[in-house]
């Protein structure tokens, strides 16, 4: 297949584009390099050992997505980009709706004209809000605390919308828990830019120096150590889950589906730390600082459906994980 893979220059896109190029399919990626680097493609390219077309571009910018739509023919799409800040969204909501949902509004019209009928859509366990039971299923009733996830729901509404109105299509949508880990080859992992929003490229900034201490928002959650309880899944675990939804859209049509990706087990920040202590055989120094606007308390997956369905499961342990954080740091170093 031939696909069009938006935002697959970031830590999540950058995996998945391996994995699609592992599987044979052809990729033509857009990034808008925002938060991700060009020298990403590079690697990409080393690794796969073949070229790879891509465009910088914001999605938001119709006349020039709707050209690499008419100079291509792609058979599906993997929407990933847009911001996925929980903390920043509440600082600026607009920035979010815009980046996350007009730019999906773009790439869909897009689809609609050319013809494109196969989507996997990158959205987030931030739709369920606060859980009102653990683990969390598909069924789950959908309340997000904080801009970032409802703007995964209304892109999902817009996606069921768009699916009724034409049967051909097929959609999955994959509410991602949280990735962590990097790549075998140790060569591309999570680094965002700046001060990191999720806590493992944050340990993994304090390790080398660039920061200080490791904030901790907060320690006074109704938790077994008072920190946040959050389902960790292998950034491979989460690429093999793409593969598998893309398999699952080419065996029948007018699917529309939701699927968790997640181990079904939940660590708290004290537990990934130590985790990562014990690797490295080094010490984080931590600060605790009030808790964040929109962060649950606990949240992690029943992932029971994208194994019957998709034929996918985890595989990784959590100290799995942070040993591949672990080499993906020390590569940087050397």
């Amino acid at each position: 297949m031939n696909i069009l893979l938006t935002g697959g220059l970031g830590y999540i896109g950058s995996h998945i584009a391996l994995a699609l190029l592992e599987s044979k399919h052809e990729i033509f990626i857009i990034d808008n390099l925002s938060n991700s680097s060009i020298k990403t493609l590079e690697i990409i390219k080393g690794l796969a050992g073949q070229d790879i077309p891509f465009k910088e571009l914001d999605l938001r910018n119709y006349d020039e997505l709707k050209n690499v739509f008419h100079e291509n023919n792609f058979d599906a799409v993997i929407h990933l980009s847009g911001l996925k800040a929980v903390g920043d969204s509440t600082e600026q909501p607009l920035d979010y709706y815009d980046a996350n949902v007009s730019s999906s509004i773009n790439l869909f019209k897009c689809m609609k004209e050319y013809d494109v009928k196969k989507l996997v859509f990158s959205s987030s366990a931030t739709v369920y809000g606060s859980p009102k039971y653990l683990p969390i299923d598909e069924m789950h009733p959908i309340n997000p605390i904080n801009p970032y996830g409802r703007t995964k729901v209304h892109i999902e509404n817009i996606l069921e919308d768009f699916q009724h109105s034409d049967n051909n299509l097929s959609i999955v949508c994959l509410r991602y828990f949280n990735p962590i880990g990097s790549h075998d080859s140790g060569l591309i992992g999570d680094n965002p830019s700046g001060i990191p929003n999720n806590l493992m490229p944050y340990i993994l900034k304090v390790f080398n120096g660039e920061l200080k201490t490791l904030k901790i928002f907060g320690d006074d959650y109704n938790t077994k150590d008072g920190t946040g309880i959050r389902d960790y899944i292998h950034i491979n675990d989460l690429s093999s889950g793409h593969i598998k939804a893309l398999e699952y859209l080419n065996s029948s049509k007018n699917i529309m589906d939701f699927f968790n990706l997640g181990t079904g087990k939940g660590f708290s920040v004290f537990e990934v730390i130590k985790s990562f202590e014990k690797v490295s055989k080094s010490i984080i120094p931590c600060q605790i600082h009030p808790r964040r606007p929109g962060d649950a308390e606990s949240c992690y997956a029943d992932s029971s459906k994208a194994k019957n369905f998709l034929n996918w499961k985890s595989r990784f342990t959590l100290d799995d994980m942070t040993k591949s954080a672990l080499k993906f740091i020390q590569k940087k170093q050397t």
